[in-house]
């Protein structure tokens, strides 16, 4: 039987890549801090990683650790007192590592940003020095680049946003960005566990799905959620004097990225697909987020989006 160690287990992502190892019969143990559930079957070994002892309760070896953390400090800690301990050694880093946003079609070899383990270090420099730490494992270490990841319950709210947005606006038009050039590359989140779960490869993969228009994806999303009131499209000039941001936060239009950022959201994912990635249809992922977004509220406080009012005023202005 495998065992699994995931350092988390309670948050969106590393509860899903739990609950996958469960399935696939692994017995997988949790370190949290012990203030939300472990999926059922797993084992919780309470720990605080801003601690000073937070491994001290953990026994053995393990056939894989998984780490999803932000921190760099964090993660270089758990290689150093955990990693002769483990078989195999996942990290979830992200895209955000790469340094160069406008090359197109880029891969696994494509810049970085310069690492810094400060914790007040960007979260690219951040993640490429957690990268640095894991990598020390060699042939032991696998690095998983993850794009925008989506799927039900996302904490983030970016991609649900459009699905609430399409869902809440029945026949009256939604405010779109500029679409001319703008590509959208997404991961579901369960694709994303799966792979983590599973995959043996080692190195960095990039774990994306495939680039295709803003326009397409928006699309798909639109006819996930039965809209049938068209688009409005608006020029970044028009939306950024209005103080509409770019890609996430408040008063935001999720997705949408500066026009010189062609490279983002194109990046190569031939690696993953090799090395056991699978991707949902898309139709299909945004079927499901729409129907999480209407069982929690369309017009629920958000962490990206307009609201209903905000997005109602942009379009009467904009007529």
């Amino acid at each position: 039987m495998t065992k699994a160690l995931i350092l988390g287990g309670t948050g969106w992502l590393s509860s899903r890549i739990a609950r996958r190892l469960l399935d696939e019969g692994a017995a997988v143990t949790c370190l949290a801090r012990g203030t939300r559930p472990v999926p059922p079957g797993a084992t919780l070994v309470v720990g605080d990683r801003t601690g000073a002892d937070p491994y001290a309760a953990l026994d053995g070896e393990w056939d894989l650790v998984v780490d999803v953390s932000s921190s760099a400090l964090q993660v270089a800690r758990a290689v150093d007192e955990l990693g002769d301990r483990a078989a195999r050694w996942t990290f979830v880093s992200s895209v955000s590592v790469y340094a160069d946003d406008e090359t197109v079609g880029a891969d696994e070899s494509a810049p970085r940003h310069p690492s810094s383990p400060a914790e007040d270090a960007d979260y690219g420099a951040q993640k490429a020095a957690a990268e640095d730490a894991v990598a020390a494992l060699g042939d032991r270490a696998l690095i998983v680049r993850p794009g925008l990841i989506v799927g039900e319950g996302d904490p983030s709210d970016r991609f649900g946003y459009w699905a609430a947005a399409f869902a809440r606006a029945g026949e009256r038009p939604v405010l779109v960005p500029p679409l001319a050039g703008r590509t959208a590359q997404i991961v579901d989140v369960d694709d994303l566990a799966a792979y983590v779960a599973s995959s043996r490869a080692v190195g960095a993969v990039n774990a994306v799905g495939d680039s295709i228009p803003l326009a397409d994806m928006l699309e798909i999303v639109r006819g996930a959620a039965g809209h049938t009131g068209g688009v409005r499209e608006a020029s970044e000039e028009w939306l950024r004097a209005r103080s509409v941001e770019y890609w996430m936060g408040v008063r935001s239009l999720p997705l949408w990225l500066p026009a010189d950022m062609t490279g983002f959201m194109t990046r190569r994912n031939e690696r993953f697909l090799a090395t056991g990635g699978a991707l949902s249809p898309l139709d299909a992922t945004a079927a499901r987020v729409v129907a999480d977004e209407l069982v929690r509220g369309v017009d629920r406080p958000r962490r990206a989006g307009l609201s209903r009012a905000e997005e109602a005023d942009l379009l009467a202005e904009l007529e």
